[in-house]
C-alpha cells in the first residue's frame, strides 16, 4: 500500500513539473522582420538574434507594427517544430521595446 501511494506522489510531482515547464516563456532580442516566402513555410514574421532565427506568431499581437525595430519578445515553443529545416517557431505573448 505504501508503495501505491509512493508512487501515485511521484506521478504526480512529475506531472505537475512537466506542466509547468510548458508555460515557461522564453525571450528573443533582435529585430523583427516580415517573414514572406520561406521553404518551411510558417510564421509570419521573424526575429533574429545573432545567428539565431525564430519564426514568430502571435495571436495576441499584432507583430506587424514591430517590424524593423529592435525588441525583446516573449513566448512558447511551438511543439513540433522546427520541420524541413526551418526554424525555432514561437506563439509570441509579450514584447518589449
Amino acid at each position: 500500500m505504501k508503495t501505491f501511494f509512493f508512487t501515485c506522489a511521484f506521478a504526480l510531482v512529475f506531472f505537475a513539473d512537466t506542466c509547468s515547464n510548458q508555460e515557461k516563456l522564453i525571450d528573443v532580442t533582435g529585430t523583427i522582420q516580415e517573414q514572406g516566402i520561406t521553404s518551411y513555410q510558417y510564421g509570419s514574421h521573424t526575429i533574429s538574434s545573432g545567428e539565431t532565427t525564430f519564426a514568430l506568431k502571435s495571436e495576441k499581437i499584432d507583430l506587424n507594427n514591430y517590424i524593423d525595430k529592435k525588441v525583446t519578445v516573449f513566448g512558447k515553443k511551438v511543439e513540433g517544430y522546427p520541420v524541413d529545416g526551418g526554424p525555432e517557431f514561437l506563439e509570441v505573448q509579450k514584447i518589449e521595446d
